[in-house]
């Protein structure tokens, strides 16, 4: 027989229940599809996600539920880590397998070559946006133009490529692993690698293997949590703090605790400047500010019924 959470979910409503899901999404998948889908499995009544994967990548794409969704925007700004294999010799009009191919050229590339071309795009780089994505111009996004035909003047951005390694270098392509920064798009440096060996490329296949903190070897796949009994699948979850791991904690009293939960500032409760963790007995309440006048600003308080 259905259980209540079971039946609540079915109904759209869902538990009040609070952590971080670590998905390995598949391919083919939206997030906000994926994003549902483990909702659903949760039965879970609120939840949200910290930023998009696109349908064709899979891999790791955290997911926040109940009071952790107050605190996703802290990985929207982390590095993200990605597998991507480039076929080289080939151009799309999506930069990726998605699209058409519009021109293919011979592919003479060696080690060295490509280790040459790959220096180009470590550091601190400049990306042109590719009109196929989800920016948006005078509130269209450019995908929108990109079917119509129509290619819109787009600005370079700043973006940084902290890591860029190649291995299974092969005469129709190459796996590269890279860490970089928000807003890189994988496709365009696929596209643009392609461009200084030659050759040109696209992106055939992407997958995330770390959000910030986060690791792959942590996350679990739809099908594996849908093979649980539901309190295995919560059992599944981090706790809220988990998004917040890298940030200074602070350790308040009862009455700060209050002060807090209210929205008050608290002083003499930090030192320093910065976004801190804030805890009474262990228990997670938010993240507060420190100015550098030992004044504690609550910036996201949240009402966790235990420990964070």
């Amino acid at each position: 027989m259905p259980t209540e959470p079971a039946r609540a979910a079915r109904r759209g409503r869902g538990e009040p229940i609070d952590g971080v899901l670590l998905l390995d999404k598949p391919p083919g998948m939206t997030s906000n599809a994926a994003l549902q889908a483990a909702k659903r499995l949760l039965a879970a009544a609120k939840a949200g996600h910290t930023g998009t994967l696109d349908p064709l990548a899979s891999g790791l794409l955290p997911l926040c539920f109940g009071e952790a969704t107050k605190l996703s925007g802290y990985l929207l700004d982390a590095d993200k880590a990605y597998t991507a294999r480039v076929a080289l010799g080939a151009r799309t009009t999506t930069g990726d397998a998605e699209g058409e191919v519009v021109e293919t050229r011979p592919v003479a590339v060696d080690a060295a070559k490509l280790e040459a071309a790959l220096a180009r795009f470590r550091g601190r780089i400049e990306q042109v946006p590719p009109m196929h994505s989800a920016l948006k111009r005078d509130g269209r996004p450019l995908y929108d133009y990109a079917r119509a035909g129509v290619d819109v003047p787009r600005e370079p951005r700043a973006v940084t490529i902290a890591s860029l390694e190649w291995r299974d270098l092969a005469p129709d392509g190459v796996t590269l692993d890279v860490v970089c920064s928000k807003g890189t798009y994988i496709r365009v440096l696929a596209e643009d690698l392609g461009a200084a060996l030659g050759c040109g490329a696209h992106l055939a296949a992407l997958r995330r293997t770390g959000v910030g903190p986060f690791d792959i070897a942590g996350s679990v796949t739809l099908d594996a949590l849908a093979a649980l009994p539901l309190p295995a699948r919560r059992a599944a979850l981090l706790p809220a703090d988990s998004l917040v791991a890298a940030l200074p904690a602070v350790e308040l009293e009862a009455g700060g605790a209050a002060a807090f939960r209210h929205g008050q500032p608290i002083p003499g409760a930090a030192t320093g400047t910065g976004s801190r963790r804030v805890y009474c007995g262990g228990r997670l309440l938010g993240v507060g500010e420190a100015g550098g006048d030992g004044v504690l600003r609550p910036r996201r308080v949240l009402l966790l019924d235990g420990a964070g």
